[in-house]
């Protein structure tokens, strides 16, 4: 049919299934979350059952940026990239006004800087933008149903978006859609799920590259990236580690080993559900080729391993991983009436649904959703809501396998598209930083580009249980191997494949649940009866994808909602301290870790000639690094949960010499301390300001005197930002920003949230 005609026939349907009362977000969900946990011991074991759905393609920032209380599109410390101008050099401009190139200029998805809040003489950027409703159909209120185009996400594609850290090709490597977002209008079920239970705003990709490499990451905790290989590599035949998707370089199956193999030596039940089309190994890996309703899309990337290729059928390796429900084979006729479609379409949970309701639900579980029910980029969100919901349904129509069950869905990968935050990696060479945890294996030189493995982008992470209701936000750092991690914290089951790098740097995901005291929240959910595809496409009819115009969106960073969340304790304690030797034009960072998980520290220069640095640093230890300048500094630390370090300022007979030096008490809700030291030869009039509140503190410092200051947090829960000042000399400027933990729970950023306009 055509565009025109798709359109209509969307919107009759939605009419007819009821999706315009969408707004309204009723649903039946409270009968599930009144289930009390199981709280038999207060610990991680009184969870019995893990269930693991990893969707398709999407960035934290396109489902979640808008909504309140996560680090998104009102972040105050967003990192900054060096924007060229257009008369040469480059200009300090937000991380949200990529560089548009030469490209998406020619094709008019690109706007001046100037006019988006970048400098006015910046070349052409391509900011955030929505595809405006009404340019898919008049009188359309939300996208979650519309088909909408990917874009490409190579190992090549997004470690040249990625840039060296530099974070500022999205745009130009991977197209204008890169920078689309949706609002909590077009994925309401979504924003439901997380206003109800707890959504993690630091969950990255595991790798910069397509879905097989991290959805390996999900099953094996790494992508053949070992040591214990030999020559035969990660298929028997020299291949290195999985880059793309699909077999081996040499058309061969992977032979490193999996996690569930692991649990089925150690006696802990598993499956993995699915719908199986065409063949269950290659070509098809189970992915229906003729509807993309059916099938499991080709994402359980074990199918793509010789130990389950050649299991025997009666093995319980084939029998869990290699099995499922075949719906192709019960599929209604085309003219058969929409009850028959539904019913159809219901079928795919008929494994889970029983297992459920029989009480033999696996102590883990896997589930691949069809192609269609993905979210990948180019399919509609409402179609995964639905299917995230009936599985959602099937737990909680059980209230006692519920009150057991941690359902955890995440994000397989990003497309190739942008989320803000730049991702932890590690240091590929000394130039780009350094570690105190092994890096080994975590950089590939088999592929090209060669470069670290991962993190990449951030994707949405949604926590469901009876332990992580409440609306939480978590903000420690994960990726895929944290949900294996949180399965060896449960049953005890070791996966050595994880690397000393990821095992560090990423938490395990305990900290998202609240196992001593959980039944005390009440949250509802919409309903999705109206998300399912309609009879024509269930039936396999073809709906092209719209391909939005430049006059058919709505430029520029969007505001977040206003307000906070709960936020879980995070276990990290950071700082860094800069010292300038002024004879030798050198700046020195230290940076220190007193918490109890291992922090990766990103650095940037506002001097475009110097790369961006990541500092891996653990528990009880530092590290130092050195940068060369001229006569002026400008760099920029960030880490976890807005933790940012600003250090400005120049050499010379007027310039101002401070150290500053910052300790923190986890008190009541946290304190900052600090510690400022005139190293210079001159009096240095000094101020503080508190920027949450606007108070500032003045001190005239003689040289080699010192002053110390302290804030209690109380009124921000913990949040803070200092901004240090000199007067007479304007090329100074320190800024301490961060959260100072307690170990209780706490908020999430005030000023993140619209709730404090910062000062300075």
């Amino acid at each position: 049919m055509s565009k025109t005609d798709k359109n209509i026939g969307r919107r009759t349907f939605l009419q007819l299934t009821g999706t315009t009362a969408l707004t309204a977000l009723q649903g039946n969900i409270n009968k599930a979350l009144a289930i009390p946990a199981n709280n038999r011991t207060g610990t991680i074991k009184d969870v019995e059952h893990i269930v693991i759905l990893m969707q398709e393609n999407r960035p934290f920032d396109h489902h979640f940026g808008t909504i309140a209380g996560v680090r998104g599109y009102a972040d105050p410390r967003a990192v900054k990239v060096n924007l060229p101008l257009t008369s040469g050099g480059t200009a300090p401009a937000s991380v949200f006004l990529q560089p548009a190139g030469a490209a998406n200029v020619a094709l008019g998805f690109s706007v001046p800087p100037g006019a988006v809040g970048g400098p006015s003489n910046g070349v052409d950027v391509v900011p955030p933008f929505r595809v405006d409703p009404n340019s898919v159909s008049q009188g359309l209120q939300n996208l979650g149903g519309t088909y909408l185009p990917g874009t490409g996400h190579s190992w090549s594609g997004i470690h040249t978006a990625w840039n060296q850290g530099q974070y500022d090709k999205f745009a130009i490597a991977q197209g204008p859609m890169a920078m689309n977002y949706m609002t909590r209008e077009d994925v309401p079920y979504h924003c439901a799920l997380a206003d109800a239970f707890t959504v993690g705003d630091a969950y990255f990709c595991s790798v910069m590259g397509p879905t097989n490499p991290n959805r390996d990451y999900l099953w094996t905790g790494c992508i053949g990236n070992l040591s214990n290989l030999g020559s035969g590599g990660t298929d028997g035949q020299g291949a290195g580690p999985v880059t793309a998707n699909g077999l081996s370089s040499h058309g061969a199956y992977y032979v490193w080993k999996t996690y569930p193999e692991r649990l089925q030596e150690a006696g802990i039940s598993w499956k993995i559900y699915q719908d199986i089309g065409g063949t269950t190994f290659a070509p098809d890996f189970g992915w229906s080729p003729n509807n993309i309703f059916a099938g499991n899309y080709g994402d359980t990337t074990v199918l793509y391993f010789n130990q389950y290729f050649s299991a025997p059928t009666n093995s319980p390796l084939f029998q869990n991983a290699c099995t499922g429900t075949e719906i192709l084979k019960i599929i209604p006729a085309a003219n058969a009436p929409a009850s028959d479609w539904e019913a159809w379409a219901d079928h795919l949970f008929d494994d889970f649904r029983n297992d459920v309701k029989n009480g033999t639900l696996p102590q883990v579980s896997w589930i691949s959703a069809p192609e269609g029910y993905t979210e990948h980029s180019d399919a509609p969100m409402n179609y995964g809501a639905w299917y995230i919901s009936k599985i959602f349904d099937i737990l909680m129509s059980n209230p006692d396998v519920f009150s057991k069950t941690v359902f955890i869905v995440n994000y397989d990968e990003a497309d190739g598209s942008f989320d803000h935050i730049v991702p932890p990696t590690p240091p590929q060479t000394p130039a780009y930083g350094a570690s105190t945890v092994s890096i080994e294996n975590e950089i590939v030189t088999t592929s090209t580009p060669n470069g670290p493995i991962g993190l990449a982008q951030r994707v949405p992470l949604i926590v469901i249980s009876p332990w992580s209701k409440g609306g939480y936000v978590n903000s420690q750092v994960f990726d895929h191997s944290s949900v294996i991690q949180f399965i060896e914290k449960r049953f005890g089951i070791h996966e050595p494949n994880i690397s000393p790098w990821r095992r560090a740097v990423v938490g395990d995901l305990t900290s998202v649940f609240n196992f001593a005291n959980p039944n005390n929240a009440q949250v509802q959910l919409p309903s999705t009866d109206a998300f399912l595809p309609s009879t024509a496409e269930l039936a396999g009819g073809h709906v092209p994808t719209f391909i939005p115009t430049p006059t058919g969106v709505l430029v520029g960073i969007p505001p977040q909602e206003k307000g906070v969340r709960p936020a879980r304790a995070l276990p990290y304690e950071l700082d860094v301290h800069a010292s300038v030797t002024a004879a030798n034009h050198v700046i020195a960072l230290t940076f220190l870790n007193t918490g109890s998980a291992t922090v990766a520290f990103h650095v940037r220069s506002a001097d475009a000639a110097d790369p961006a640095r990541c500092y891996t640093v653990e528990p009880g230890k530092q590290l130092e690094g050195l940068w060369n300048f001229a006569w002026s500094y400008d760099l920029s630390v960030y880490g976890p949960n807005g933790f940012a370090r600003y250090f400005k300022g120049s050499i010379g007979s007027h310039a101002a010499a401070l150290d500053v030096t910052s300790s923190y008490n986890g008190g009541n809700r946290g304190s900052i301390h600090w510690k400022i030291t005139n190293a210079g030869a001159s009096q240095a009039d000094v101020s503080v300001l508190d920027a949450y509140t606007g108070d500032v503190d003045h001190r005239s410092l003689h040289p080699h005197a010192s002053f110390v200051g302290q804030l209690s947090l109380d009124q921000f829960y913990g949040w803070y930002d200092l901004i240090i000042t000199v007067a007479g000399d304007r090329s100074f400027n320190y800024r301490l920003a961060g959260h100072v933990e307690t170990k209780d729970d706490s908020i999430s950023d005030p000023a993140l949230g619209g709730l404090v306009t910062l000062k300075g």
